[in-house]
């Protein structure tokens, strides 16, 4: 019975890769027969630039790390690595107790655990198989959160269609603001985070239209300054839908103020110049700009010298005149990026 318990340990223990860095030869050696023993899938490096470079490339489950190495320590290591992964489980070994680095230091590079290195690895496999069971049970809340959030975005999506079903210029209108916003994204290098929240905050920043009357949406005539104020208050609508889920906090001011001016004249909040939300002045500019070229019940889409003209004219006073450039630059530069993504969501 035993030796079934173990032998389904070690099954379990080949779904995780872990990475040990010593620049002795022989302490990698034994690492491996004693790592490889008890199941898991083991990678040895003599270089710590090496070892470096491998974490870049490749999944690792867990590292266990020398700290005294050539031609860096240990704590420089993790410190290269914690610059493009924040999640490595990391146990670091040290020849003697007094030759560890200081408690602050492992708690400001993250490191989870160190012992000393000794012939027998009883402490050591101990640590990993701590860390082991950590690394699963972080990954099983990943799962749950991650069902959770598809879960979100599903009720959401719901709402969304409704939208789209009550209003034929919404249909695909969210999806060309959300791919707009993004290409405007990737010209002024925002970070991945900020080019995600953008094409979210894009598919959803009319969400709050499913509190406007149909009496009033669908009016193919002019809208009467009380209508008009109605529509105004999407915005508002939109974000208090999503602020009942944590999950969409960080998109809210997209969905709330990418009807703001860049002069203050904009709402709900009459925000002004950088007081706007940056990634909602990006999303106001696609916004704009898939109005301007959709065709509506009282008029034909508007031809590319005239949106430029406008955006121009309007350069300062509704937009942010730098993201206001940029996009031009993509409309007289890049024409085809922006048809190729008109042609998707016709």
């Amino acid at each position: 019975m035993r030796k079934k318990l173990q032998n389904l340990e070690n099954s379990e223990n080949k779904n995780y890769k872990i990475i040990a860095v010593d620049d002795e030869e022989g302490i990698i050696d034994s690492l491996s027969i004693f790592l490889k023993r008890s199941g898991y899938e083991f990678t040895g490096a003599t270089s710590p630039m090496e070892a470096i470079e491998r974490v870049k490339k490749e999944h690792f489950d867990l590292m266990i790390l020398d700290f005294i190495m050539t031609p860096i320590h240990g704590d420089q290591v993790v410190e290269e690595i914690r610059k493009f992964n924040k999640e490595l489980y990391i146990l670091l070994l040290t020849g003697h107790k007094d030759l560890a680095p200081p408690l602050e230091t492992i708690r400001k590079l993250d490191i989870q655990g160190y012992c000393e290195k000794s012939d027998k690895f009883d402490q050591l496999l101990l640590l990993v198989e701590s860390g082991i069971k950590s690394i699963a049970q972080m990954n099983e809340i990943k799962k749950i959160n991650k069902e959770l959030e598809n879960s979100y975005l599903e009720s959401i999506e719901t709402l969304r269609y409704t939208v789209e079903a009550k209003d034929n210029y919404t249909r695909g209108h969210s999806d060309r603001v959300s791919e707009f916003s993004v290409l405007i994204g990737k010209k002024v290098n925002l970070s991945e985070k900020d080019l995600k929240l953008l094409q979210i905050g894009g598919l959803f920043h009319d969400i709050g239209k499913i509190g406007v009357p149909d009496s009033i949406l669908l009016k193919e005539s002019k809208l009467t300054d009380d209508e008009y104020s109605e529509i105004k208050n999407h915005p508002s609508i939109g974000a208090h839908i999503l602020s009942t889920a944590t999950i969409f906090r960080d998109i809210i001011p997209i969905v709330k103020h990418h009807h703001e001016r860049y002069d203050g004249h904009g709402y709900p909040g009459q925000l002004q110049g950088e007081d706007i939300p940056y990634l909602a002045r990006i999303t106001a500019i696609a916004d704009s700009f898939d109005a301007m070229t959709s065709k509506r019940t009282y008029r034909d889409s508007l031809p590319l010298e005239t949106v430029i003209t406008e955006f121009e004219r309007c350069k300062g006073t509704q937009f942010d005149p730098e993201l206001t450039n940029i996009f031009l630059d993509i409309l007289k530069n890049h024409l085809d990026e922006i048809q190729a993504i008109q042609e998707s969501y016709k």
